[in-house]
């Protein structure tokens, strides 16, 4: 993706077309303006790159358990998802762009958090409150990556990947099996 490569302001309209290998007059026949094609590309991580890292995790969304949870944890902060700069997740790659960007960018970066927010959510299985679990561990997700990739001191960028991901993982209960019970004798 252009956008993570480069960033919001780097990219033109000539650069987005040339890659794509069209004139610049075709892009107007899509698109109003570059915020319109910034925010689906955002947008569209979800069900493009996204679902293609979420299947390669073995991430369910919609019945995997506390397993996809801990998948899409496991996946979300590894070192791989780190180093792929291209296909990163625009919530990792963009924050400061879009938080300058017009509210239908806003829009669909915000789209992408409320549906980790909702996969956690959805397949959290422990009592209390889930929803509370679920805005905490993506924060933690995000926030950590966000991190990480902006130290330039690797030892420590790793070390906050490393945490971030313990301590997320730390927070999903999986085992719901009979005799999985603590003794009380």
């Amino acid at each position: 993706m252009l956008f993570n490569r480069h960033g919001f302001s780097e990219v033109s309209i000539d650069t987005v077309m040339a890659e794509a290998g069209l004139t610049r007059g075709g892009f107007y026949n899509h698109f109003r303006n570059k915020n319109e094609l910034y925010a689906e590309a955002v947008a569209s991580f979800l069900n493009g790159r996204g679902k293609e890292w979420r299947d390669e995790a073995g991430v369910d969304p919609i019945n995997g358990g506390p397993q996809s949870v801990k998948d899409m944890i496991e996946s979300y902060l590894s070192a791989r998802h780190l180093g792929d700069l291209e296909g990163q997740c625009p919530m990792i790659a963009l924050p400061s762009d879009v938080a300058r960007a017009t509210p239908d960018v806003r829009a669909a970066y915000e789209s992408l958090l409320r549906a980790m927010i909702w996969l956690f959510e959805n397949n959290l299985t422990d009592q209390g409150d889930k929803r509370s679990k679920a805005v905490g561990l993506a924060a933690l997700c995000v926030g950590g990556m966000v991190l990480s990739r902006t130290l330039d001191d690797a030892e420590l960028a790793e070390e906050v990947r490393e945490v971030s991901k313990s301590t997320a993982l730390g927070q999903v209960e999986t085992s719901n099996e009979p005799g999985d019970e603590p003794s009380l004798f």
